[in-house]
């Protein structure tokens, strides 16, 4: 088994092509231009080691970021036809947030390949999630000016596939009630009621049930353990139906 130091070795020498080949045998995608993938691959803190202009992969990642946003946004509009600006700002969030993409770069084997200056290999950081979510967004920036944005986008879709899988009814809203208050308030100015309507269990394992209602019509019902669970559970119940509608 090769070891991190001497894959990362490999890797930074000039002669890196078997590691650089299993990368891009992993990525299922083959550089026309392999210095790109270099680029990518090289750590700002080569620059500040040598203390000489030396090229990394910072505007790389700048550009990946951009091509990530793109490409998802897109994807997350045509799947989800009838949510509002919110619901989908959230769900991209959560798709490309930097754990997110450290753990990508993590599963690619990005970290093995970095090129990285002493002290930052000495610190550990071919693990740090940082720099391993910086060179995948560089990565992506790359395999962009390399291939051209279908490329990029046929990509990032297949790294992201079980993500979108997960994605099949509304994104999880962190203040369902906040909601569906902006979703009412764009039909009419009065604010949502809610009601409880049983409460049954023990003291220590209380159960509540209640509903939302609007222009005296029940919209949905909630059930949770605190009033509060079960009001955000009748609000996200309403959203549902009334995006469906």
């Amino acid at each position: 088994m090769t070891s991190t130091k001497s894959t990362a070795s490999s890797c930074n020498s000039f002669a890196s092509v078997s590691a650089l080949a299993a990368l891009q045998t992993r990525l299922g995608y083959t550089f026309r231009d392999e210095n790109l993938l270099k680029l990518a691959l090289t750590h700002p803190s080569v620059a500040h080691e040598q203390g000489a202009p030396v090229e990394h992969n910072q505007r790389l990642e700048f550009l990946g970021d951009a091509v990530l946003q793109l490409v998802l946004t897109r994807e997350l509009y045509e799947k989800f036809p009838a949510f509002d600006e919110g619901p989908l700002t959230k769900a991209r969030a959560k798709l490309v947030n930097r754990r997110t993409l450290a753990v990508h770069g993590r599963a690619l084997g990005l970290g093995e390949c970095l090129i990285l200056s002493r002290g930052e290999e000495f610190n550990g950081g071919r693990e740090r999630p940082s720099a391993l979510a910086d060179s995948y967004e560089a990565l992506v920036g790359a395999i962009f000016q390399d291939g051209g944005y279908n490329v990029a986008r046929e990509f990032i879709l297949r790294e992201f596939n079980d993500a979108f899988s997960g994605l099949d009814v509304l994104p999880i809203l962190e203040n369902p009630k906040g909601e569906l208050q902006e979703f009412l308030q764009a039909r009419s100015t009065e604010a949502p009621q809610y009601s409880v309507i049983s409460t049954h269990g023990p003291d220590h394992d209380r159960v509540f049930e209640c509903t939302v209602h609007h222009g005296g019509i029940e919209l949905a019902r909630g059930i949770g353990r605190s009033k509060k669970a079960a009001e955000s559970e009748a609000a996200l119940n309403a959203l549902k139906l009334l995006k469906e509608e």
